[in-house]
């Protein structure tokens, strides 16, 4: 697979055809290109100017994490559509030993869609070959009661919980 879309619920419910979002992985030489097409669902644009911004996943926002195979090692990008960013790298659940790395981000947003591209360095990448890899996609909008919770892997629990390595889909295809 080179896409993954945020087909389901955090519940595991099929999403509807308005709110998924899709992320495209590309290489762009040895780093890794992410190319995001979502809905955009109108959210208030999180303080700040864009950027790195700790927290992000409390707006709207795609997020895109990517797990080495045999260690409790992975990475998380956390793009939205006002050209916020937030990059974690993560040994252990919510473990962040690195947190808001610098990333290039491009955001085009329209009345009703977004995308945006962004390019992860090989440095921040997990090792082995990308079919090896364990990777999610994730989508967060609305406030309050509305917020939704959007995902590409069947994920287990009973709140919405990301960071659950072992239930994300395995092997990347470029």
């Amino acid at each position: 697979m080179n896409a993954l879309h945020t087909g389901l619920t955090c519940h595991g419910e099929p999403a509807s055809a308005d709110e998924i979002a899709t992320v495209v992985f590309r290489r762009a030489g040895a780093d890794l290109a992410l190319h995001v097409d979502a809905p955009f669902h109108g959210d208030s644009p999180p303080p700040g100017a864009p950027g790195a911004l700790d927290g992000l996943w409390n707006h709207e926002v795609v997020e895109v994490f990517l797990a080495a195979p045999d260690t409790d090692d992975y990475l998380e990008v956390e793009l939205g559509p006002h050209g916020h960013h937030l990059v974690l790298r993560l040994s252990g659940v919510r473990r962040a030993f690195a947190r808001c790395l610098p990333l290039t981000l491009q955001v085009q947003r329209h009345d009703t869609r977004w995308s945006a591209t962004a390019v992860v360095p090989a440095a921040w990448l997990p090792p082995g070959p990308p079919e090896a890899w364990r990777v999610n996609v994730c989508a967060i909008h609305g406030a309050g009661p509305d917020r939704r919770y959007l995902t590409a892997a069947r994920l287990g629990g009973v709140q919405p919980d990301f960071h659950r390595p072992t239930d994300f889909l395995t092997g990347l295809q470029f």
